[in-house]
């Protein structure tokens, strides 16, 4: 476990390599060094090598190497399984709470508007608070199971509701981006927004839960599979989509080039078409 500063933004990371620090994408920002705290109280320069906001994951290049690398597991944990939270909150340096994995494969509700990283996450009730991100959610034999992302905060009526990028998702992105500089992701090229009851007046749409079709890049899969704007996706990959956030998560576990069903609802009737996941 480190502490990753950028500026005034503190948060935590975990060394991902002998001389590589992952971390959120948030924690570094638009930075391009950032000075890395170690548990034996070095400090050490750090350069940003690459960011995904995609999935909110960043590698740090530390000028310390040699450093302990711990393990880090490819499946999920299962919910029930203790876990432990290990990061700076507030500055509190090597900070443990603990808890339980709540849940797997959840969404925010709500976040879609602000960033895309927000789904298909491992949620534990485990104490997250500000600056533990990036640091490292671990199960009962010390083993990385995720890469603690965001918390809903207690203003919102929420009491230990905390969320991690999964190892497995980390893993995939890190090695992309130490490997060519970017990531990869499932691609539908298609803008969606929330469906709102004045939506569903205006259009007459006869379902109240589902993605409503914005827009379609020219070209992209979503246009070719036959979607137009005004339509509302209600079920994406054999899973149903209530929210934006759905959808998200659903296109999070497909893989670029596989054949999914799509269904959608179009002057109120209700379609299925198969479309061909690209990449961005």
């Amino acid at each position: 476990m480190v502490t990753v500063q950028a500026g005034a933004s503190l948060g935590s990371g975990v060394v991902l390599r002998s001389d590589i620090v992952v971390t959120n994408a948030h924690v570094v920002d638009d930075a391009t060094d950032v000075t890395i705290g170690f548990a034996d109280g070095v400090r050490s320069p750090g350069h940003v090598v690459a960011t995904d906001v995609v999935t909110d994951v960043a590698v740090v290049r530390s000028d310390r190497a040699d450093l302990p690398v711990p393990r880090f597991g490819t499946d999920l944990p299962r919910p029930g399984d203790v876990s432990l939270a290990i990061g700076s909150p507030l500055g509190f340096e090597n900070t443990v709470t603990a808890g339980i994995i709540s849940g797997l494969h959840r969404d925010i509700p709500g976040s879609a508007a602000q960033t895309a990283s927000l789904v298909d996450l491992i949620q534990t009730d485990a104490s997250i608070s500000p600056g533990n991100s990036g640091g490292a959610l671990l199960d009962a034999t010390g083993q990385i199971v995720g890469i603690n992302e965001a918390y809903i905060p207690p203003e919102a009526g929420a009491v230990s509701i905390g969320f991690a990028i999964p190892s497995a998702t980390v893993l995939a992105v890190t090695d992309q981006l130490l490997t060519t500089g970017r990531a990869v992701h499932p691609y539908l090229g298609v803008s969606v927004g929330q469906l709102t009851a004045p939506i569903r007046q205006q259009l007459n749409v006869p379902v109240d839960r589902g993605a409503l079709v914005l827009g379609l890049d020219a070209g992209a899969p979503g246009e070719r599979a036959g979607l137009r704007p005004g339509d509302v996706i209600v079920e994406f990959a054999g899973k149903p989509v209530n929210t934006v956030e759905d959808l998200l998560g659903a296109l999070r576990q497909t893989q670029p080039g596989a054949s999914e069903p799509l269904v959608y609802i179009r002057d109120g009737n209700r379609t299925q078409t198969t479309v061909t996941v690209g990449t961005s």
